[in-house]
C-alpha cells in the first residue's frame, strides 16, 4: 500500500504537466501543504502514532522527503487556519496537493481526444467472450469489436463477473461531502485532517470542501441523508469552529468501489487473454487511480505487470479483514 501510494503521489506532477501541454488549460491539480491535528485528548495518542509511523517510513524508505515534515505548536497551527480549534498536537507536510476531480476528469477526456481517441458515454450491457478472449463490448447503442478491454466500472465492476467468468468482489461505499463558502482568506490554508476519518480541502475562492462519510451499508442508493450531512458538518465544526458562519453552497454524494479486502484490483484477468481490470480503490481513488491507470496500461500494451503489487492482482484470495491504506 504505502509504496504504491507514494509512487501514485509522485506521478501526479508528471501527468498534470502532460495534461496542461495537451489541453492548454487548468487541470485541477494544485500542490499545497497538508496539516494533521489532534483537537481533543483522545486524538493525541493516534496523532503521535501517525507521526512516529510517518517518520519511521521517512527514515527507512525515503518518503516523505527529508525536511518535508514539520512539528507545529498550537499557535503555529492556528496561524495557518482561521478559526481552528486549539490543537493538542499538530504537524505539517509540505508536499501534498489538492485535486478538483471534475476538472481533472475533463482534462483527461480532452487529452484523449487531442491524441486521437474517442470518448463515448454509453451504458455497457454485456461483454462477449469467445475462446478465452473478449471479442466485443455491447452497449445500449452498438456492438463494438474489441482487441482489448479494461473493466474500470467503479462500484458496478462486479456486474461483469458472469460474462467474464471471474470474481470481482466490489461493492459500493457511499460518501457524502459538503461545500462551504467563507469570507476568510483561504488561499494559503493547508489541507486539514484530524483523526476521525474526515478531511477539509480549502480552495482559493473561499470555498472549503469538507467530508466525507464512509457508508458500506447504503447499497447503490446515491442519497444525501440528514445523518450523513450532519456527520460531515459536525466534524468540520468540531475541528474548525470558525466555519460556523460559512454558507452551505453545495452537497454531493458518490459511490466508491470498495473491494472485499479493501485493496485495489488491478491487472490482467485470469483465464482471459485480452482483459484487464482497474477498480476497488475505495476512498483512495483520487490518490491512486491515475497511477493505477498507467501501470495497467503497461500491462495492456507490454504485458508488463511489474508496477502492480501482487496483493492487488485479480484472482487472489480475498481475505475480508480490514486493510489500512495509511
Amino acid at each position: 500500500w504505502y509504496d504504491f501510494g507514494a509512487d501514485a503521489a509522485d506521478y501526479y506532477p508528471e501527468l498534470s504537466a502532460a495534461l496542461r501541454d495537451l489541453t492548454d488549460g487548468p487541470v485541477g491539480y494544485d500542490p499545497t501543504e497538508l496539516m494533521a491535528v489532534a483537537v481533543s485528548e483522545d486524538e493525541t495518542t493516534p496523532h503521535q502514532r501517525l507521526l512516529d509511523r510517518t517518520k519511521r517510513r521517512q527514515r527507512e524508505r525515503g518518503y516523505p522527503a527529508a525536511g518535508s515534515l514539520t512539528d507545529l505548536s498550537p499557535s503555529a497551527a492556528r496561524d495557518r487556519i482561521d478559526g481552528l480549534a486549539r490543537p493538542t498536537a499538530a504537524f505539517a507536510y509540505e508536499n501534498a496537493a489538492r485535486l478538483d476531480g471534475r476538472a481533472f476528469r475533463d482534462a483527461l477526456q480532452t487529452a484523449v481526444e487531442a491524441l486521437g481517441g474517442t470518448v463515448r458515454t454509453e451504458a455497457v450491457e454485456r461483454l462477449s467472450v469467445v475462446d478465452d478472449a473478449v471479442r466485443a463490448v455491447h452497449t445500449s447503442d452498438r456492438r463494438q469489436a474489441a482487441a482489448s478491454v479494461t473493466v474500470a466500472g467503479g462500484a458496478w465492476s462486479s456486474e461483469f463477473e458472469r460474462s467474464l467468468g471471474v470474481d470481482l468482489p466490489v461493492s459500493p461505499t457511499r460518501g457524502q461531502i459538503a461545500h462551504l463558502r467563507t469570507s476568510a482568506e483561504t488561499a494559503s490554508w493547508p489541507i486539514l485532517t484530524a483523526h476521525r476519518g474526515h478531511y477539509m480541502v480549502p480552495w482559493d475562492d473561499g470555498r472549503v470542501v469538507v467530508g466525507a462519510t464512509r457508508e458500506d451499508d447504503a447499497g447503490f442508493d446515491p442519497a444525501l441523508t440528514a445523518g450523513g450531512v450532519h456527520e460531515v458538518l459536525a466534524e468540520a465544526l468540531r475541528v474548525v469552529p470558525g466555519l460556523q458562519d460559512a454558507t452551505l453552497i453545495e452537497l454531493r454524494v458518490g459511490l466508491r468501489p470498495t473491494s472485499a479486502d479493501r485493496r485495489p484490483i488491478l491487472g490482467p484477468l485470469p483465464g482471459l487473454t485480452n482483459a484487464h481490470v482497474a477498480t476497488g480503490f475505495g476512498a483512495t481513488g483520487l490518490t491512486l487511480a491515475p497511477y493505477a491507470g498507467a501501470v495497467v496500461a503497461d500491462a495492456v500494451t507490454d504485458d508488463d505487470t511489474s508496477g502492480i503489487p501482487d496483493a492487488f492482482l485479480p484472482g487472489r484470495e480475498y481475505e475480508c479483514d480490514a486493510v489500512s491504506s495509511q
